[in-house]
């Protein structure tokens, strides 16, 4: 889409955006995303023409209510418990396979 039919983004705007973003688009992918760009503008552009000032704004179309549920210190594992399992345990942890290359 070109400037001259009245869109509201031009291809030009869109192959600008695209270097921006470094993406290789077509041509045929510029005629594409200016349309769709075009129609997501003038489709936020109707909806500004219908919000009201006085209309709060709203995060969630339903109220809701907290469903956390209380915290409880409950005893957690010992060191022995916790390492029964592992394959290889070290200084009282878990050892594993040293991965790149890394020196201690």
């Amino acid at each position: 889409m070109s400037g001259d039919t009245g869109s509201a983004i031009t291809r030009e705007e869109v192959a600008h955006l695209a270097r921006l973003s470094r993406l290789a688009l077509t041509d045929e992918e510029l005629d594409q995303y200016a349309g769709q760009l075009d129609s997501i503008l003038a489709h936020v552009a109707q909806i500004s023409e219908v919000a009201a000032d006085e209309v709060p704004g709203t995060a969630h179309p339903a109220e809701l209510a907290n469903v956390l549920r209380a915290d409880v210190v409950v005893p957690g594992l010992t060191t022995d418990q916790a390492l029964s399992g592992a394959p290889a345990v070290e200084q009282d942890r878990f050892a594993v396979p040293q991965i790149l290359g890394e020196e201690q």
